[in-house]
């Protein structure tokens, strides 16, 4: 495995770093299933309490993972092995969720569902062994999650308002993010409920400063005309490929090159002729079962 060194960057580079979801990627932080799944046997139990919608088969998780990881390192890119705490859920292996990166550091965020409360303190402890400085967390009553937030520039982000994110999450963002920061708040759909995972990165996905993978039927209209108007062309999911194949889950590892899930033929089409490279992974038993793609199995920690 690429990487496994004990500090992320020098403070400098986390304080000029760009802040957006297309630069190119130079260290991420992702959750081994070894530490989020630990065993078939834990599998077995866990899976139905923490809405899976099938149960994974541990090894071939294993050799899914270790497929993605290279994908990754051969793009150059750092990556650093969240410990975990022995203790956490095996949702953690969707590592976005529980963190937030800024300027200069991380924000903790407070997760909704009670089997993943203790992985943003376990998150941290790892950010201050890599020295990464947790600039806030949100507390209380204040609920936001990883995959509802997205940066557009240094100076805008948006962010969900919906079951996994709540507006006083999104007040206790905008203070910590301070007035140089302008926060969209964005409305997400009832669709299929509180009980499914539905994150603002579940219908989008940006690739480039003008370009974002998108399913529009999803899209607050507010919403995707201010992505309109900033210039941004959006590349539409079409129906068949949104729902079990994540076709609208896509990691940007630099401008226009992205990582997506294998099984999304005509999505992939679109995006190369969008001038997107396009590298595909199988990811059955660490996405599709659980949910989440390739957005939230990473995070990324340093772009530029």
């Amino acid at each position: 495995m690429a990487g496994d060194v004990r500090t992320v960057a020098p403070a400098s580079a986390l304080e000029s770093q760009p802040l957006n979801e297309y630069a190119p990627i130079r260290r991420l932080m992702l959750c081994d299933p070894r530490t989020a799944f630990r065993s078939q046997a834990h599998l077995e139990a866990a899976w139905p309490k923490e809405e899976f919608l099938e149960r994974p088969d541990f090894d071939t998780a294993l050799a899914e993972y270790e497929a993605f990881v290279q994908v990754l390192a051969d793009a150059g890119i750092g990556i650093d092995p969240f410990a975990g705490d022995g203790g956490l859920g095996i949702s953690s292996i969707y590592i976005r969720d529980s963190s937030l990166v800024v300027r200069g550091g991380a924000i903790l965020c407070n997760m909704r569902n009670g089997y993943r409360a203790g992985e943003p303190n376990a998150v941290g402890a790892h950010y201050e062994a890599l020295g990464v400085p947790v600039r806030g967390a949100i507390t209380g009553e204040g609920l936001l999650e990883g995959g509802d937030f997205i940066w557009l520039d240094a100076q805008t982000c948006a962010v969900a308002n919906g079951y996994r994110t709540n507006p006083e999450g999104i007040r206790q963002l905008r203070e910590i993010l301070g007035p140089g920061v302008h926060v969209e708040a964005v409305p997400l759909p009832h669709y299929q409920g509180p009980g499914a995972c539905l994150h603002l990165m579940s219908i989008i996905s940006p690739l480039d400063h003008d370009l974002a993978l998108v399913y529009s039927p999803l899209m607050a209209v507010p919403f995707r005309n201010w992505l309109l108007a900033r210039g941004i062309t959006l590349v539409e999911v079409p129906d068949e490929e949104y729902g079990p194949t994540m076709g609208c889950n896509a990691l940007a590892l630099a401008p226009r090159k992205c990582l997506v899930l294998d099984g999304n033929p005509e999505t992939r089409k679109r995006l190369e002729a969008a001038g997107c490279e396009v590298f595909a992974y199988k990811g059955r038993e660490i996405s599709i079962k659980g949910g989440g793609g390739p957005t939230c199995l990473t995070r990324p920690l340093l772009r530029g």
